[in-house]
């Protein structure tokens, strides 16, 4: 299989601008990304909308294209960089994985457990989800939930623990069923990509505000793959200090915005 990995980079963002720009043990939480991604890839593309941090990614000899600054998703961004580093190489891409460029510390690891999940052309979508241990992140509105069928595909996603337990108090909801959480990387067949990213948006995504119920309530399978790696994403400075305590780093450094 020919594999893109794709890291969508936006500057903006409500509670963290700049992000991919704050330096981590002095190297931006961008570079981490991509060295971590390098690992596993041998096609790997920022795709950002600012030039900033374009110049960053190429000071450390990363490749990275500019997009649409109207983008409302990193699918949407994703998109748009398949049909541009094509184009520009002259090569086709049968998988897309999207990265998330706020993972600094991704395990290599995870990406390969994506890459695997693509075993069958069938396959349209592929994700990763693990298993909830702690009531904190059961109950955590920000940490999506997923529910599986049989065949490990995800059935839904929610931001409220699912599924409900009859009868049972919530405190003991995990001693009793696999809760399951989503870590937010996803594959891609390239026309499935370049499918969704038309699709408008539905009554069960702006309820939820999860992207990923777009594509199940427009019939699109999303099969998973359980991993036992944690992740550690970073959407505000609270998550960077969380971070930080488990002493994967010392020092962080805010951009000059």
């Amino acid at each position: 299989m020919d594999i893109l990995g794709i890291i969508p980079a936006r500057f903006q963002s409500s509670r963290f601008p700049g992000k991919p720009l704050v330096k981590i043990d002095g190297k931006t939480m961008i570079q981490r990304v991509w060295e971590q991604s390098s690992k596993v890839l041998n096609h790997l593309v920022v795709a950002t909308d600012n030039e900033v941090i374009k110049k960053e990614v190429d000071s450390f000899g990363g490749v990275a294209l500019m997009t649409d600054e109207n983008h409302k998703t990193g699918t949407d961004r994703c998109a748009e960089a398949l049909l541009s580093y094509q184009k520009n190489h002259s090569v086709n891409f049968d998988i897309v994985l999207n990265i998330q460029g706020d993972e600094p510390f991704i395990d290599p690891e995870q990406i390969r457990q994506l890459i695997a999940v693509f075993t069958e052309e069938t396959i349209q979508i592929g994700t990763l989800v693990k298993v909830i241990r702690d009531q904190e992140e059961l109950i955590n509105p920000n940490q999506p939930k997923v529910v599986l069928d049989k065949h490990q595909s995800a059935l839904y996603f929610s931001r409220s623990p699912v599924p409900y337990i009859q009868n049972e108090n919530q405190e003991n909801w995990l001693k009793n069923h696999s809760f399951y959480k989503h870590v937010g990387m996803y594959g891609y067949r390239s026309n499935i990509l370049l499918e969704i990213s038309k699709l408008k948006k539905t009554i069960l995504e702006q309820a939820e505000s999860l992207e990923q119920l777009r594509w199940l309530e427009s019939g699109y399978k999303i099969h998973t793959a359980v991993t036992d790696i944690d992740s550690f994403s970073v959407d505000s400075i609270h998550d960077l200090e969380k971070i930080k305590e488990k002493g994967l780093f010392i020092n962080y450094e805010m951009p000059s915005i």
